[in-house]
């Protein structure tokens, strides 16, 4: 009972942490591109391996706190539905460029981000 507790507050924290950095990019970049969801995407992967990294490798991150974590804060923080409906409304009024770009960046800087974030950790744990 005490492990879906703090799922639920790690739930909460990542989609505060969403809304907020949402919300202050549309707010410094406007609405034209989506920067905000590629922004969150890409901090969620780089989190994400990082976090995998440092527990698959060592004890300093217990699985229960790793499934804490992953699945409560960054599984509620990082946007891939935001993402995949932002790209469909970019295809639908007919900005087919844009569309492309949204998906180019968001996977590619993805998987960037994941490979920095386990990177990261190599670095952080003395493995490279």
């Amino acid at each position: 009972m005490q492990q879906l507790l703090f799922l639920a507050i790690a739930g909460a924290l990542g989609t505060l942490s969403r809304y907020a950095l949402g919300g202050l990019m549309q707010r410094i970049t406007g609405t034209g591109f989506p920067y905000g969801t590629l922004l969150i995407n890409v901090l969620g992967c780089i989190l994400i391996g990082l976090v995998m990294q440092i527990a698959l490798t060592t004890d300093l991150i217990p699985s229960n706190v790793r499934a804490i974590i992953t699945i409560g804060f960054i599984g509620s923080f990082t946007t891939f539905s935001t993402f995949s409906y932002e790209t469909m409304k970019l295809l639908e009024d007919g900005a087919l460029v844009s569309a492309m770009m949204n998906i180019a960046s968001n996977v590619g800087l993805g998987l960037i981000g994941t490979f920095c974030g386990l990177l990261i950790g190599k670095i952080a744990l003395g493995g490279v």
